[in-house]
């Protein structure tokens, strides 16, 4: 199933590249405000789920643009498929995107595929066989203090974005990292986490076909992932928080207190645990221990 996975993102890939060498005729609509879509997206999408149903016509599928519409509906094997992670970075001629493919059955997520063709830089994973990069074997960082650690994000975009409540969160952050990075498409963002080039990700607002492949390449490469409060079932939940386990914990000391989904007793842990790491002390064993079991 990877292999028939890397065919389509590799032909979705294509069809990118041929676009992004006359980025300027591509034609742009909105979803949204700040929420774009081209043709690319369309065309890209078009070709994965060609690939998928012409190899698994059983299987169902779950894309961006446009949902549950093509495969089969009662299928246990579902394509989670963004074609175009990063469009507003494509269509500005910023080469930081990708293509990204998940297969999910019964709900959990057992193969992934991250495509960036401007590099031609290939993430895949297996569930229970490991992370690649390039058929390279992949591992989150090393590093177990924060303030050492490079973090990546997503800023707000939307109208209806809580942008006060993310100003607090990156303030939480700045303050306690070497740097946080905002690179604009989430899916690599959590490819680079997983190979190690960054430390962790967070970023709220997020849909499923954001976070699925990443979410296993993540696991696979010794990472942990969730939501802010460190819960690791968040592919539905719009939240999500990625590191190396000693990371992971760290940020959710600092970030559990802005999850919707924390109760009061958490939120209140969460904010002892943060005086503590503004005084200087380690987060206490609980906060530690919770999000390791993760």
């Amino acid at each position: 199933m990877i292999n028939v996975a890397i065919k389509a993102a590799r032909a979705a890939g294509a069809i990118i590249n041929r676009a992004a060498l006359d980025v300027e005729s591509v034609r742009v609509s909105q979803k949204q405000v700040n929420d774009f879509v081209t043709e690319v997206d369309q065309a890209s999408e078009d070709i994965i789920i060609e690939t998928l149903l012409s190899a698994y016509p059983g299987h169902g599928i779950w894309a961006e643009e446009s949902g549950r519409e093509h495969g089969a509906k009662d299928s246990e094997f579902v394509w989670i498929i963004d074609p175009l992670d990063g469009t507003t970075n494509f269509i500005h001629g910023l080469p930081i995107y990708c293509v990204s493919l998940a297969l999910a059955v019964k709900g959990k997520v057992e193969q992934a595929v991250i495509y960036d063709p401007s590099r031609n830089d290939l993430f895949t994973a297996t569930r229970g066989r490991g992370a690649y990069m390039n058929n390279r074997r992949m591992r989150v960082a090393k590093r177990t203090r924060l303030q050492e650690c490079l973090i990546a994000t997503g800023f707000p975009y939307r109208v209806d974005d809580d942008i006060n409540t993310y100003l607090r969160m990156m303030g939480d952050m700045m303050q306690r990292t070497a740097g946080l990075r905002r690179p604009g498409a989430a899916a690599l963002d959590l490819a680079y986490v997983a190979a190690g080039f960054t430390d962790g990700f967070f970023e709220l607002g997020l849909q499923p076909w954001d976070v699925a492949a990443g979410s296993l390449l993540i696991t696979e490469a010794g990472g942990l992932v969730g939501n802010l409060s460190g819960d690791a079932d968040f592919l539905e939940q719009r939240e999500c928080l990625a590191a190396n386990p000693r990371i992971y914990g760290q940020m959710v000391s600092l970030l559990g207190k802005y999850s919707k989904f924390a109760s009061a007793g958490e939120k209140a842990t969460v904010g002892t645990a943060v005086a503590e790491l503004a005084l200087g002390q380690a987060p206490s064993s609980h906060d530690h221990d919770k999000a390791s079991a993760q």
